[in-house]
């Protein structure tokens, strides 16, 4: 019920059972690889029947269980890496033992699936980023996870911190919920530098999914949901290292480590015997940059100094009937921007320190005569604390959070009909202090879910879901979502969800960037969730152009806001925080072609559209509807990727136009009613072009060689009033809407022994 690969508890996902005539046999078996001489097991390894969105995966050892085809006898296997199988099944009640072999002993590996897979089975639109995705760039921390990805654009928040923001369906990464192996992480006091802190390189796998997510996750996914899966203890690849350097001095190191537990037993004397059922793994992270860099000349840091080390020591248990994996994560990062040091004691500075300590715990019973059936309990616990300072101006935060979910999963009457139910709680005690301004909040919220699914066979998937949380400070919340598959054809499928989002914001963590200034802050009023609704409609087609495998995606998103936290600057001097008085909605249309139109070649291009437009003002008698700021209406992507024979060389290209985008009109006196056609700032649109090239040795090391920004744009003036950080107009956050640093070149290395 814990498989290790991309995979989460029951509820995590939702996934399309396999056939439901009760009255079929049921095949089973095992799916392996062999090392040694010895088979071990593959975990996750899909199985589906031919032409046919019926299918499995493999438990933590390897076994698989799914219900005979009426018709259909070619059974399809596959595993990221392996060469891909067909098993012709003449007999349902044979055990099947299937051995995959690795590409790297086939006389030619060729380039598999492309740089975004969408996932065939899920109801929500979800593309599925893999390993092989991930290495196309250094992708040293989520943030830089995404750069081959059209759904998903980062920048960079202001002039001075260096943190990196997500947007997604035209709206900021505080409304996508972010999960690391189904653990809501990146939120709360984590909201600004939290991508940061999960290295790139421990990453197996990354699911992004549009849309208002499963009622089983929570209650916070607003415009979509991620969710990161890490390297797992009883990873087949227990030893993998990774170097990086670029040209702005920036240095990190990696280390992915797993193993099985040894232990003595009494009755072997003294000969220590391998416990498989037990396996633990280590994650460890260091990295810096020392050097300072001022590509502008206007006195500040491009880049922040900073320092970061980054431990996960994790165990896992599995058995026939038990699962359990638990551990600790602890971090630390300390940085230091604003003014070059020549400016002395008198320089601006910006401080940022930041511990966090966390343990996880994941458990499930096992029911291995019942594969449709599984009961987990999620268990988390975080303490986060962080202190800052803005020139002369301190902050003080701290965070404490519970997280527990529980989940059954069980059919009923056949496996046409599944539903998941259980309980979740979550408790989050918040204490943030700046300046004069003091908030705290403690959030304590019990909760019950429950979800169904209904599958016809090859053709639809109709998935239902609600809960009710009951919140100490705003009381209870309805949450309910739908999500609907239909397969009009073998390679045609259509999608469609609506959902309701709800969550608290945090005004300070959420907005760091803008702290970076000499604006008075106010909160105006009492500020209220943020509650949202999504819609949304998706075509997915493969087909094949000259023989060529292609694929198509169109989506289109609505998230419309019954209130939100308006985060107003247009004031100079001033940054006020309230609630919304009028409509906010934000539309977003994306179109994605993947095409291999030679061997070993694979191009991406993609369109997308944003339609993002917020009432602003309401709290002073100005509302006026207005394009949200720094969100660029239209942006194209274009990827391109190559590899030689045995990915011996492996190149890839990516180059992306951002298109134009309001920013804060910081006019004296201006107010955002003042005229009918009201003026309005617009910052350029420009383009972005990152490569890399790498070469693979059969001794299991790798080197690749890199740059990020080659076309070298980047924005001028960042910062308003540079030379009087003290006075009453600096301000190094509300006017960033471009790259901050030029031109980049990496270096690396990854190491994988050969098994």
């Amino acid at each position: 019920m814990w498989p290790a690969l991309g995979q989460s508890i029951p509820g995590s996902e939702t996934q399309t059972p396999p056939s439901p005539e009760p009255s079929l046999a049921t095949v089973s078996g095992f799916v392996g690889e062999t090392v040694n001489g010895k088979q071990v097991p593959l975990v996750g390894a899909t199985l589906h029947w031919a032409g046919t969105t019926n299918g499995t995966v493999t438990d933590s050892i390897g076994h698989f269980s799914l219900l005979a085809h009426s018709t259909v006898k070619q059974l399809i296997v596959s595993y990221v890496g392996y060469q891909s199988d067909t098993i012709t099944v003449d007999n349902p009640a044979a055990t099947l033992s299937i051995i995959l072999r690795s590409e790297k002993t086939l006389q030619e590996v060729t380039v598999s699936g492309a740089p975004g897979q969408i996932d065939r089975i899920n109801p929500i639109q979800t593309e599925f980023i893999t390993q092989r995705t991930l290495a196309k760039a250094a992708c040293c921390n989520l943030s830089e996870s995404f750069e081959t990805n059209a759904s998903v654009s980062v920048s960079y928040s202001d002039a001075v911190t260096g943190a990196r923001q997500i947007q997604f369906l035209g709206l900021g990464g505080q409304y996508v919920q972010t999960n690391v192996e189904n653990i809501p992480t990146v939120r709360g006091l984590a909201t600004t530098f939290g991508l940061n802190y999960i290295p790139g390189t421990w990453i197996t796998s990354i699911d992004v999914g549009k849309g208002a997510g499963s009622v089983v996750n929570g209650y916070e996914s607003m415009s979509g949901q991620m969710n990161v899966e890490l390297q797992k203890p009883d990873d087949r690849q227990y030893l993998f290292l990774n170097g990086y350097v670029n040209s702005f001095g920036r240095a990190e190191g990696n280390v992915n480590w797993s193993t099985p537990l040894r232990i003595k037993r009494n009755n072997l004397a003294n000969r220590a015997a391998a416990d498989s059922k037990w396996s633990m793994g280590v994650l460890g992270h260091v990295s810096a940059l020392r050097t300072e860099i001022d590509q502008n000349n206007d006195g500040f840091r491009d880049l922040p100094l900073y320092t970061q080390v980054n431990l996960i020591n994790r165990y896992k248990y599995s058995g026939e009937r038990f699962m359990a994996q638990f551990g600790v994560k602890a971090l630390y990062e300390d940085r230091d921007g604003g003014q070059l040091s020549r400016f002395g004691e008198s320089r601006y500075s910006f401080l940022n320190t930041t511990k966090r300590l966390e343990f996880f715990s994941k458990t499930a019973r096992l029911y291995p005569d019942k594969p449709y059936k599984g009961l987990g309990l999620i268990l988390n616990g975080v303490h986060h604390e962080q202190s800052a300072r803005f020139g002369y101006s301190p902050y003080d935060g701290r965070q404490q959070t519970l997280y527990a979910n529980l989940i059954y999963q069980t059919i009923i009457d056949n496996t046409n009909h599944t539903i998941k139910a259980g309980l979740s709680y979550l408790l989050d005690d918040y204490r943030e202090n700046y300046k004069a301004i003091n908030t705290a909040r403690t959030e304590s919220v019990p909760g019950a879910f429950a979800e169904y699914t209904y599958t016809y066979p090859e053709k639809l998937t109709l998935v239902l879901g609600g809960r009710f949380d009951y919140h100490n400070l705003f009381g209870g919340q309805w949450t309910t979502r739908a999500h609907i598959k239909y397969n009009l054809s073998p390679n045609l499928a259509l999608r469609a969800s609506a959902g309701r989002g709800f969550r608290v914001p945090n005004p300070f963590a959420e907005n760091f960037g803008y702290l970076v200034s000499s604006r008075t802050v106010y909160l105006d009023e009492q500020l209220r969730p943020e509650v949202s609704w999504n819609y949304g409609v998706s075509l997915t087609n493969d087909f094949s152009v000259f023989s060529k495998k292609a694929s198509i995606v169109i989506d289109y998103h609505r998230t419309t806001f019954q209130n939100q936290l308006i985060v107003d600057v247009e004031h100079p001097r001033e940054l006020h925080l309230y609630n919304l008085r009028g409509p906010s909605y934000a539309n977003s249309f994306q179109a994605e072609v993947n095409i291999q139109p030679a061997k070993r070649v694979e191009v991406k291009a993609a369109y997308r559209l944003f339609d993002v437009q917020q009432s602003m003002g309401g709290m002073f008698g100005e509302e006026r509807l207005l394009p949200k700021m720094m969100v660029s209406r239209d942006r194209v992507l274009l990827n391109a990727g190559y590899a030689l024979p045995y990915d011996k060389w492996k190149f890839d290209a990516t180059l992306q136009w951002n298109g134009p985008r309001r920013i804060p009109y910081l006019k004296e006196g201006y107010v955002h009613t003042t005229y009918q056609n009201m003026p309005t700032d617009y910052a350029p649109g420009f383009y972005n072009l990152n490569a890399q090239v790498s070469r693979a040795f059969r001794s299991g090391w790798e080197i690749y060689l890199g740059g990020e920004n080659l076309t070298g744009f980047r924005q001028q003036d960042p910062i308003v009033a540079p030379n009087d950080p003290f006075g009453q107009n600096f301000d190094a956050g509300a006017r960033v809407w471009g790259p901050v640093t030029g031109q980049m070149i990496y270096l690396g290395f990854r190491f994988k022994p050969q098994t």
